[in-house]
């Protein structure tokens, strides 16, 4: 059992992540943004706003200051949007210690089209960074579901040691060493997830829901091994795994955001509908940035920036060779 855990962010991942690593850890600091959260958490032993009537480990301990949580972490992991992450760790960056850090930030940084794990390197050159990613939807992982999930790292002892403190007899952590492509993986699948969300929106049915989703997999192990992940790593559970997840599942915030946009609404509304951050909208963009020759994404972010139609895109996408 680890000593001491640290989980810098408190929503529904965050929340349920320090959860599991409850089972495996003498106590898990959980950092709040609000004050006020950290003291609701306190009180009650749940996060209601994010995992309402969900009971946590008495070993989570909430709070608001981050030099606090992080006292004595042999653990630390990132549990806030992709596209706050750089500015957090930068605050952070004098307090958090030096030991493997955790992402769990799934996207592409705008300004910089950078991965997660790359801006954790580049801000608090850790000695090891690590990514986790699967089909872990939060909701379900928190009301003890089963689930099963990678820890990657470049260092594979430490890709097995770290996915241990993961391990529950539920949720079930596998060691993987292609950090690239679990960061390409979780970035894209968002992506896919959009648009699988306005062919069910749009009602264009399950075979245009099938293909549109066949096609992202492809078009996202190809970028992949273009920029030197495994392309095995796509065929697993942070590949298709997740991909199929996020993308099929009313829990998932991005095919929300796909399925209203599919049915027509601007797209303010329809993140606002969704409630939360749906990372493939910033993400899509940023993709293109980092890659122009991805045409499935090209479509997406065309329909995402007014200039074309949820059903011109997903036509495009069928007839795209």
């Amino acid at each position: 059992m680890v000593s001491h855990v640290a989980v810098l962010g408190s929503g529904a991942w965050g929340t349920a992540v320090a959860g599991i690593l409850a089972a495996n850890a003498a106590s898990v600091g959980l950092w709040c943004r609000r004050p006020e959260l950290a003291a609701q958490i306190r009180a009650t032993g749940r996060n209601e706003q994010y995992l309402p009537g969900v009971a946590l480990s008495p070993r989570v301990a909430a709070s608001s200051d981050v030099a606090a949580v992080v006292d004595g972490a042999s653990l630390v992991v990132l549990a806030v949007p992709l596209q706050q992450l750089r500015s957090r760790l930068l605050e952070w960056a004098p307090v958090v210690p030096s030991v493997p850090v955790v992402n769990l930030a799934k996207g592409v940084e705008t300004a910089t089209g950078e991965f997660g794990t790359e801006i954790v390197a580049e801000v608090l050159a850790p000695e090891h960074v690590l990514a986790l990613s699967g089909p872990n939807l939060a909701a379900e992982i928190a009301r003890g579901q089963p689930a099963a999930t990678v820890v990657a790292c470049g260092n594979p002892d430490v890709a097995q040691e770290v996915s241990t403190s993961f391990t529950t007899p539920v949720f079930h952590a596998h060691p993987l060493t292609d950090v690239l492509g679990v960061d390409v993986a979780g970035a894209f699948k968002n992506v896919v997830a959009l648009a699988v969300g306005m062919v069910e929106g749009a009602g264009l049915g399950a075979n245009a829901r099938a293909a549109v989703l066949t096609l992202g997999l492809s078009e996202m192990s190809a970028l992949g091994v273009r920029l030197g992940a495994s392309q095995q790593t796509f065929l697993g559970l942070a590949g298709a795994g997740d991909l199929v997840a996020t993308s099929t599942s009313t829990l998932s915030r991005n095919h929300r955001v796909g399925v209203a946009l599919g049915q027509g609404l601007p797209l303010p509304e329809a993140v606002s509908r969704a409630g939360g951050t749906a990372e493939g909208v910033a993400t899509a963009p940023a993709l293109l940035r980092r890659d122009p020759d991805l045409p499935f994404v090209r479509d997406v972010v065309a329909v995402l920036a007014g200039e074309r139609s949820p059903v011109e895109a997903v036509s495009r996408l069928l007839s795209a060779t």
